[in-house]
């Protein structure tokens, strides 16, 4: 693999490239701790550390000038991230400060590491499969406290659990068709008969891992909402409430809004990505036009539409995109239904609760509690699997060597999902996604 190796050691920033109090370089590969402890001015302290440990001293140069004052963590093989000798060392957090220990790594033969490297190297050495490698990303990228949550719960194996007893059970299955194989004909005492409910828990518990994709996407992207609605309906003042931000023009004159509007908020715990749209009516108007169009195209992509009607105006509703009708100004005149104002307020929460409970019933849990998938690449592999475990049920009276290969098939699924079957490939376009440090 050209991207990635784990024969030399690598080095990288982990806390952000910015003037602060501390900052965090870590260090993983064999050696390593031999390579510091040569400009480092306790070099027989930091060689005889025990894991887990913190020692203090000076990290010096050549010159035997010191560059920075530190804590080094101590993480003997076999007990750090990576699984590798690793360090982590705690300088300050000076941009020059960094650039010197930067120079001096690279000087004794540490590399930069590349995005993504480190969860390279554990998942490499087994300390991570690859669910929970995605998992770290998903965490460090993760816009609510449910979605942090929910990586968690992948980051410490939930997902990885859940697979490893459906691998089991197809592995069961399999050695009892090998058992057949390894039998003459006339020495079989009973055919082999296909487990069928057994496979059909299988799928059906696969099945509720797909169906939390679309909650994990919630999460990880945020809830696409979009305000709809005829021109001077109150998109613009309601967008600006929601968003605490004054970003909309907001105006008596119908065509305003030329185009949408987009800015991240979060309703209750949810992230949401919300869109304030030209607004729906006929217009001669070339740009507007266009910013109607392009209306109708968010309205038919969204998660959820708020259409709202000012007094007097009739719902119209010409899309599936699930809907939450408003009525607005509502200080002006009272709609029936779900009516609110941005004047002073008036059933702006009652709107938020109904939001939430939209967005909610479309993320619910399953019935397998906080463990989801957030990875397209994981949400693909098992609705191959299902299939693939679907078809074995519909060929049933194939002979037992076919079947044989059919099971070894799925389980082969299930090994490309938890990266015990993968390409350098993947691996790559995977961890280069990563940020730097990790």
């Amino acid at each position: 693999m050209d991207a990635y190796t784990t024969n030399e050691p690598i080095y990288a920033l982990a806390t952000a490239y910015a003037p602060s109090a501390i900052a965090i370089v870590r260090l993983s590969g064999d050696g390593v701790i031999d390579l510091l402890s040569s400009v480092f001015d306790r070099p027989e302290k930091l060689k005889r550390a025990k894991t887990n440990t913190l020692v203090y001293g000076n990290l010096i140069d050549k010159q035997n000038s010191i560059v920075d004052e530190v804590l080094v963590a101590v993480f003997k093989k076999g007990h750090g991230y990576t699984g590798e000798e690793a360090l982590e060392i705690n300088a300050h957090g000076s941009l020059t400060g960094l650039k010197r220990i930067f120079l001096l790594l690279e000087s004794i033969g540490i590399r930069q590491a590349k995005r993504g490297e480190f969860t390279f190297r554990a998942f490499m050495h087994g300390r991570l499969d690859l669910t929970q490698a995605e998992a770290v990303e998903e965490l460090i990228s993760s816009k609510s406290i449910r979605g942090q949550e929910a990586a968690l719960e992948r980051l410490e194996g939930g997902l990885k659990n859940r697979l490893l007893a459906i691998k089991n059970k197809l592995i069961n299955i399999l050695a009892s068709l090998e058992v057949q194989l390894d039998y003459a004909e006339d020495e079989i005492l009973e055919d082999w008969i296909m487990p069928k409910a057994e496979i059909n828990e299988i799928i059906s518990n696969l099945d509720e891992i797909v169906k939390t994709y679309s909650a994990g996407t919630i999460y990880r992207e945020g809830a696409k909402i979009v305000l709809a609605g005829a021109a001077n309906a109150g998109k613009s003042s309601l967008f600006n409430l929601l968003t605490k931000e004054n970003r909309a023009i907001v105006s008596p004159i119908a065509g305003t809004t030329r185009d949408y509007i987009e800015s991240f908020t979060t309703i209750h715990d949810i992230p949401v990505r919300l869109f304030d749209t030209a607004g729906l009516r006929d217009s001669d108007d070339l740009i507007e036009s266009e910013g109607i169009k392009r209306s109708e195209k968010l309205i038919n992509e969204a998660d959820l539409v708020l259409l709202l009607l000012a007094p007097g105006e009739k719902e119209e509703i010409t899309w599936k995109t699930k809907t939450i009708v408003v009525k607005t100004k509502s200080d002006l005149e009272k709609g029936e239904g779900l009516a609110i104002s941005t004047v002073n307020g008036e059933g702006i929460s009652l709107l938020l609760d109904s939001i939430y409970q939209e967005l909610s019933s479309k993320s619910s849990e399953s019935e397998l509690g906080a463990i989801s998938i957030d990875s397209e690449r994981q949400r693909d592999g098992l609705v191959r699997l299902v299939e693939m475990l679907k078809f074995i049920l519909s060929n049933e009276n194939e002979s037992v060597d076919i079947l044989a290969l059919f099971f070894q098939s799925a389980l082969s699924i299930l090994g490309e999902i938890t990266g015990e079957v993968t390409n350098e490939e993947l691996l790559d376009t995977l961890f280069s996604n990563f940020c730097l440090g990790k």
